[in-house]
């Protein structure tokens, strides 16, 4: 981590109808294949509302209900359950069940989505219809926390996906507790854990499998999936996802909180925007979810000095589980390979125990320009108002034919992505833009210095769709990260991005 690590940028604005050779040529990148568990909290509803939104952008493979530390249904026989978890255990002592809001939901949101459907196809192909999502909803490990002794629907619909031919990776979004995830993996064990095909299913399933975690929302990751299966990829949050979730107004810089509150997400996201948005949870809005006696945030009556602060109507409450998704759309900058590169998920380090597990933290800091410090968070703060008025532009998707739309500009970086120079050398790069519909684009190059090695400032010079800019003399071995932030002229402006990574030898 570097102290004054500030971004150096340079900002030009050019015409998107500038003639550039289509970058629609090009061959699109494979879309990553994704399974999501969720215990059905809030900020999980808001959660899958913002992502249906984006549901062109990755295949969504599963929709699965399972439990958490903090949702559980009960099995219906009066069983009584202490949490496994300190916190959960002093809060709630022992219970037969625990703030379950049911299994319909997902359904719910769906007929929603059904019916923004056909104009959200029109601003973009590839987005499931409501049929195909409905089709991949099943029932998992959802009577207790960290309940993983059954085999399940969810579960067994997971180790099916596990286990099928298609050799491409599946992310496997962890919104709540991995119970019906070490389910799945259990009943892999189970069945060749003795036989001469382990060490083969076992390789397989490891070279498949990423789990994208938010937090330990029970122990059975630690307990069972971490000892028996140590080559599974994770992606561990911890800390940055607070960005989006219900600490955000301890977390955000004051100067952004307005992408969070009730006149941004009321205007131009939750209001007059189709019955999906409609559905979407937000301060005193008057929305009450079934079987969670908690959630009090729409009552008006508990707006000011709450738990979390006091808050306007149709503030931002919580949706803590998007980085796990947000990370798989690309807007350009490599961080699905790269979860150390950092992007719209935030930014991840491998773990110097686990090489198989990358997590934020104290090693992952940058410099918050706001508060003049390192900050843990900002590594997912920074991206705020590139994320918030995506949303935005997206909602009007749910409302408006493609031609009265927003729709993001294309970039692409000239030449390779990663290069290799000495100390001394003078370094090119240029950029092709294309705005779909031929707004205004505003470039901004910048080195994002917390994202490679070496720690000094770049002088950046720019000219144009290019910049150049010279490796220091006295540089020593590292890799420097430029990024051309393009952003188009919108009400609701829609950013995407290229990075140059330079290796200095």
């Amino acid at each position: 981590m570097f102290l004054n690590a500030n971004s150096v940028s340079i900002s030009l604005v050019v015409l998107g109808s500038l003639c550039f050779t289509p970058i629609t040529q090009a061959q699109p990148a494979m879309k990553p294949n994704t399974i999501v568990t969720t215990d059905g909290e809030i900020d999980d509803v808001d959660s899958f509302i913002r992502m249906l939104l984006y549901a062109n952008e990755f295949h969504l493979e599963g929709l699965i209900y399972s439990s958490s530390q903090w949702h559980y249904k009960g099995d219906g026989a009066g069983t009584s359950f202490v949490s496994e978890l300190e916190m959960t255990k002093n809060i709630y002592g022992s219970r037969t069940e625990l703030r379950w809001p049911g299994t319909q939901w997902m359904d719910t949101m769906l007929d929603a989505y059904e019916q923004v459907y056909p104009m959200l196809s029109q601003n973009a192909s590839g987005y499931p219809t409501a049929d195909h999502l409905r089709s991949l909803i099943r029932v998992g490990n959802i009577d207790f926390e960290g309940e993983m002794e059954k085999e399940t629907p969810g579960s067994r619909f997971i180790q099916e996906r596990l286990m099928n031919d298609n050799p491409e990776p599946i992310y496997l979004q962890v919104w709540g507790g991995t119970n019906t995830i070490a389910r799945a993996l259990k009943s892999i064990q189970e069945q060749f854990g003795h036989t001469d095909q382990w060490e083969t299913v076992y390789r397989k399933v490891c070279d498949k499998t990423i789990l994208y975690m938010i937090l330990d929302q029970d122990a059975a990751y630690n307990k069972y999936i971490a000892p028996n299966w140590p080559d599974i990829r994770v992606l561990y949050n911890t800390n940055q996802f607070w960005t989006f979730a219900y600490f955000w107004k301890r977390t955000v810089p004051p100067s952004l909180h307005h992408y969070l509150e009730g006149r941004f997400m009321g205007e131009s996201i939750i209001k007059g925007h189709g019955p999906l948005l409609a559905h979407y949870y937000s301060y005193g809005d008057g929305q009450k979810q079934a079987g969670d006696p908690e959630h009090i945030h729409g009552d008006p009556a508990h707006l000011k000095d709450g738990q979390w602060g006091s808050f306007e109507k149709y503030d931002f409450i919580s949706e803590g589980d998007s980085p796990s998704y947000l990370h798989l759309i690309d807007v350009g900058l490599d961080n699905l390979e790269h979860p150390e590169y950092g992007g719209w998920g935030g930014r991840l380090a491998t773990s110097p125990e686990h090489p198989r597990r990358w997590e934020d933290g104290d090693s992952v800091a940058d410099w918050n320009p706001y508060t003049q410090q390192e900050d843990k968070s900002f590594p997912q703060t920074r991206w705020i108002p590139a994320i918030q008025e995506d949303f935005a532009a997206r909602a009007e998707w749910c409302i408006k034919p493609y031609k009265e739309a927003n729709h993001a500009p294309l970039v692409r970086l000239k030449g390779h992505a990663s290069r290799t120079a000495s100390p001394g050398d003078k370094i090119q790069a240029r950029i092709k833009t294309k705005d779909p519909d031929g707004d205004v684009l505003q470039i901004r190059f910048w080195q994002y210095r917390e994202a490679g090695t070496y720690p000094q400032e770049i002088h950046l010079t720019s000219q144009g769709n290019k910049v150049h800019f010279k490796i220091p003399d006295t540089a020593d071995r590292g890799t420097i990260h430029i990024l051309a932030e393009v952003k188009d002229g919108s009400s609701h402006p829609m950013t995407r991005y290229a990075r140059l990574v330079v290796n200095v030898q």
